[in-house]
């Protein structure tokens, strides 16, 4: 019922802008008031405390069923006529923030759907933080257990106030206090202000739709183009670091915090790799070029937007393809970001040298430390099981898409950009993902969602071990 009242802005801006697109979304908001309404009725005098399992069910659904209710206006519409797979690809895309597209013609859509949109992406993103900070760590999922405040982490500020409603409201100022300010930045950098405010809600959110089909090189704007690389910078990192920052007034936990330093030098270098490579082969026109497009595109896909100033994906050499695997890292943990996150890609290589350590000393006892504090063999376990389940999805979806008759790297790009919540891909989804079957289609939907909640709370809800009693 509440997630229905979204219908309403984008009505209200096209009302405002003069479209002719605004009862799908008052049809929207109607249908699902009223479903939301039946469904709570009869349960509404119920009072019960959440079960570790309820909390499961609660967090697959909240995507799931709001994915497709969010499609209901996007099917309804005229202007773009969409199939429901489309619509519901579009709204979970959205949602997930992970901004892979079915539409062509951004730029002659109505403002309504544009908003919307956009609007569907920065909810996604408040509701990621949420559950990557307050209810995650609650379930213990794939090693975020280490960011409770009873656990030996790398930040022991990561329970920010002891009760979730509390944490969400402290995470809800300090989302939308970055979301203002980059609406701003864009603004006073060029945009018009209905661009400013889209973009700023994607680039948050960590999103990448945008209200243009070339994306940020549709502004041709080396200054849009570094406030975008510093918001999406900052939306990578922990929320938690930013609400500790604004509450200790200091930014000096940013770089004592293990996992920052690394995704900042993970980055660092992809962008040097790039931008010397571009500059190696030529391919555009100055070394001032090289250097915005490369450090562009290294942030944008680094942290999983997906934003773009140019056609990444027939970029030279090794280019796209590391581009791509570096999305597999992804941003921090507790940011708006996809992939497996900066620190269990620590923790990974940490015990990598372990075991390298082992095999020299077989009686050493070998700590592995993020910063100085010592992680617990669970956390490391979680953290290799979540990266076993991930390389097993992975390679499943692969394969079923190219059982469809895609090639091959059309098949792995759409699966690594949608598991990674990314965007575009290389081969036939450099663009959108428009041309794909309609199996594809539902596979890489249920790739965006698995990508989104972690892995676990999807397979969990799938074993029969969940449902016996």
């Amino acid at each position: 019922m509440i997630f229905s009242t979204t219908m309403l802005p984008p009505a209200l801006v096209g009302l405002l802008m003069g479209d002719d697109n605004v009862l799908p979304f008052l049809y929207g908001f109607g249908a699902i008031l009223i479903t939301g309404l039946l469904i709570w009725l009869p349960f509404k005098e119920a009072k019960k405390d959440l079960r570790i399992r309820d909390g499961f069910v609660v967090v697959v659904m909240f995507w799931v069923a709001l994915g497709y209710a969010g499609a209901v206006p996007l099917y309804l519409s005229p202007d773009i006529d969409l199939s429901l797979i489309d619509a519901v690809f579009e709204s979970i895309s959205g949602l997930t923030t992970t901004g892979a597209t079915v539409i062509i013609g951004l730029d002659n859509l109505p403002y309504s759907i544009l908003f919307y949109r956009q609007e569907l992406q920065w909810l996604g993103g408040m509701g990621i933080i949420v559950l990557a900070i307050a209810i995650m760590p609650m379930l213990g999922i794939g090693g975020m257990q280490l960011y409770r405040a009873e656990t030996p982490g790398p930040i022991k500020d990561n329970k920010l106030t002891p009760r979730i409603a509390e944490t969400a409201k402290a995470l809800w100022y300090i989302y939308l206090g970055l979301t203002v300010s980059c609406a701003i930045a864009y603004w006073l950098a060029g945009m018009s202000l209905f661009d400013a405010v889209s973009h700023s809600f994607s680039t948050v959110a960590i999103g990448g739709f945008s209200t243009h089909d070339e994306s940020m090189g549709y502004f041709n704007s080396p200054l849009i183009e570094s406030v975008a690389i510093v918001f999406m910078l900052l939306a990578g990192m922990n929320f938690a670091l930013h609400f500790v920052a604004w509450n200790r007034r200091s930014i000096f936990g940013y770089f004592q915090d293990s996992e920052v330093k690394l995704y900042l030098l993970i980055l660092a270098t992809a962008g040097a790799v790039t931008t010397g490579f571009l500059y190696m082969t030529q391919h555009f026109e100055s070394f001032g070029a090289d250097l915005h497009h490369g450090l562009f595109q290294t942030v944008s896909i680094g942290t999983t937007t997906g934003f773009t100033t140019a056609a990444y994906h027939t970029w030279p050499g090794f280019l796209p393809v590391m581009l791509l695997f570096l999305s597999f890292i992804g941003g921090c943990a507790g940011s708006t970001a996809g992939g497996m996150k900066v620190i269990r890609f620590l923790l990974l290589i940490k015990q990598g040298l372990r075991e390298i350590t082992r095999l020299v000393h077989p009686n050493a006892t070998v700590v592995v430390k993020v910063g100085k504090s010592p992680m617990p063999d669970r956390v490391l376990e979680a953290v290799w099981g979540f990266f076993a389940a991930y390389v097993g999805v992975f390679v499943v979806m692969m394969l079923l898409l190219m059982a469809t008759g895609l090639d091959q790297i059309t098949a792995f790009s759409a699966v690594a950009a949608s598991l990674n919540n990314l965007g575009p891909g290389l081969g036939d989804v450099g663009n959108n993902y428009a041309t794909l079957n309609d199996f594809s289609k539902w596979v890489l939907t249920f790739a965006m969602l698995l990508g989104r909640l972690e892995i676990f709370p999807m397979l969990i809800l799938l074993s029969p071990v969940f449902w016996r009693r």
